[in-house]
């Protein structure tokens, strides 16, 4: 019988996201703060003869050689010169291109799954290196929980969880494009920036309202420029009770913070009732697994 191993793969949420400035080597210096939350995939693998192969349960995700976790999958293989094949089921949960790094969750889920799988015992900084070359966030979801990323994203300092809280999820039927978000930034139209220093320090304390109150991505002034309904999103969050609200990543989901159930139920339901957007709650994840933003679930032989 092939051996079956089925993992989670975490969503993250910027709660502070700085752009330093353009990289010689084309990329963006920032500095985030990113936090995982449990909104995550379910990634499953079974051995099998020949290569790889990739199925998901939403028909617009390709998976071919361009899927993230086709990709990881592959780049393991190359390396460690495994002759067996795989295959990789992913059911999704995460919104596709949603600023809440699915694909990069799928890809670090597919490293921690397959190490397991095909034996090869390497540690989650020899993951973490690997998952760098695939994508920027791909080290933080390896590793999750609250952690300060700098450099392209790929540096990552570990950072005092945040206090335990309940994330409501806003996810417009809009498209934006990681690449377009950053290419069209401009360092003199960033208005207010991250203070990150402090925010660490809300963090050492355990400050949830000195978090909220400093949240701050500097995409949003590319992104709701070009789409104001996620500007109207978050005053909606606001409006609904919730702490503070703020788009993750470049978008263009927004999120909201709060430490109470039913306030996140309630923001929730209105939130349904006045647009079409995809609604989630979500908590935060402070520690999965061996201390790593993927949790495998099933190993069965």
């Amino acid at each position: 019988m092939s051996n079956v191993i089925t993992v989670k793969a975490y969503a993250k949420v910027n709660l502070a996201l700085d752009i330093i400035g353009k990289r010689q080597d084309g990329y963006h210096e920032v500095a985030m703060i990113m936090q995982s939350i449990d909104l995550a995939d379910t990634v499953s693998f079974t051995e099998q003869d020949g290569d790889i192969t990739v199925s998901a349960d939403i028909p617009a995700l390709a998976c071919d050689e361009t899927n993230l976790a086709y990709r990881a999958a592959a780049l393991l293989k190359r390396e460690f010169n495994i002759r067996t094949g795989v295959h990789i089921e992913l059911v999704k949960t995460i919104p596709m291109a949603a600023g809440l790094a699915g694909g990069s969750a799928d890809a670090a889920a597919v490293l921690s799954g397959l190490n397991h799988l095909w034996g090869l015992r390497l540690s989650v900084d020899k993951l973490v290196e690997l998952g760098a070359t695939l994508g920027s966030d791909v080290p933080f979801c390896l590793r999750g929980g609250t952690m300060l990323a700098t450099g392209r994203g790929e540096i990552l300092q570990r950072l005092p969880n945040l206090p335990e809280c309940y994330i409501v999820l806003a996810k417009p039927d809009i498209s934006v494009s990681t690449a377009w978000a950053y290419g069209n930034f401009r360092q003199d139209k960033a208005g207010q920036r991250p203070d990150i220093e402090t925010m660490i320090g809300c963090l050492a304390t355990g400050d949830l309202t000195g978090i909220a109150h400093r949240l701050c991505n500097v995409l949003e002034s590319v992104t709701i420029g070009a789409h104001p309904a996620i500007g109207g999103l978050k005053q909606l969050m606001l409006d609904s009770g919730l702490m503070a609200s703020l788009m993750s990543g470049s978008g263009p989901t927004v999120f909201g913070l709060t430490p109470d159930a039913e306030t996140a139920q309630a923001a929730a339901r209105k939130l349904r009732s006045a647009n079409n957007a995809e609604i989630f709650i979500a908590k935060t994840v402070s520690k999965v697994g061996d201390n790593v933003g993927t949790e495998i679930i099933a190993n069965q032989a």
